[in-house]
């Protein structure tokens, strides 16, 4: 059988996976299941891409990591503005089938936990939040004990004459991200001396600027839906979100703005 379009895409499969389980049918469950399973499909993305940059990272590959920092740079802008879909929803609609996701709750996304592990911002303690012996679980343990994208820039950053500190040849991986002032030292010295590297830093920043901007679309989102309820399935609604929404992936990028 030929290949055609719909088959190299799976659409018939694609378009199958939309079970709303409100009876009788609830016109906005259909948007909240298809928002949230292209959010899915973007963290699988973004998660393939931050691979990649991890492997530029470490073998020193400067225009490759430009290229694909500006691609999951792009992601994150339509991430962002995927929200604006889904405030289309009132509090009154989704409340008309929240009771149907049961336990089901977003705070549940292995693939958003792996999406902040790989980037360094690692969190041993989410874990108990996961299904144990399930793959997923299994991936996020593995992304938990491999080297972040923040770690793989730190050898970037040797390859280009930054002298690392002495205690980062033992970094705990599953340790977070931190600034750290010798790091912070070398990057401003190559912001002042290497053009193109200041191009990689600030497509870092941006990304990371898009990350915290799409946390507070998405706090705002919860907080206009639900309020101060807690999450379905007693997740820890929108207090426990407001505890990351500055957090940066890249400390040291913003802890030197005043200095350049």
């Amino acid at each position: 059988m030929d290949l055609t379009y719909a088959s190299y895409l799976k659409i018939d499969q694609l378009l199958n996976l939309q079970e709303p389980r409100s009876s009788p049918p609830e016109h906005d469950e259909m948007i909240f299941i298809i928002s949230h399973q292209a959010y899915e499909l973007w963290f699988k993305l973004q998660l393939h891409e931050l691979d990649r940059i991890k492997q530029d990272f470490c073998e020193n590959r400067l225009w490759d990591a430009i290229a694909t920092f500006k691609r999951v740079r792009t992601i994150m802008k339509v991430m962002v503005e995927q929200v604006d879909i889904l405030e289309t929803m009132t509090p009154r609609s989704f409340n008309s089938f929240r009771e149907r996701l049961e336990h089901a709750s977003g705070f549940q996304s292995s693939q958003f936990r792996e999406f902040e592990f790989v980037l360094g911002y690692k969190r041993p303690d989410m874990l108990r939040y996961q299904q144990a012996g399930t793959p997923a679980y299994a991936r996020l343990q593995q992304r938990l004990h491999e080297p972040s994208v923040y770690d793989c820039f730190y050898r970037f950053l040797e390859h280009h004459g930054v002298a690392l500190p002495a205690e980062f040849q033992q970094r705990d991986p599953t340790a977070a991200a931190a600034p750290n002032e010798q790091v912070e030292a070398g990057i401003l010295r190559l912001y002042q001396t290497r053009p193109e590297l200041e191009i990689l830093f600030e497509l870092m920043t941006d990304f990371d600027e898009g990350l915290q901007e799409w946390r507070y679309r998405h706090i705002k989102l919860v907080e206009r839906t639900i309020g101060s309820k807690r999450g379905t399935g007693g997740s820890l609604g929108v207090e426990f979100l407001k505890k990351s929404l500055f957090h940066p992936m890249f400390p040291d990028l913003w802890a030197i703005r005043h200095q350049l």
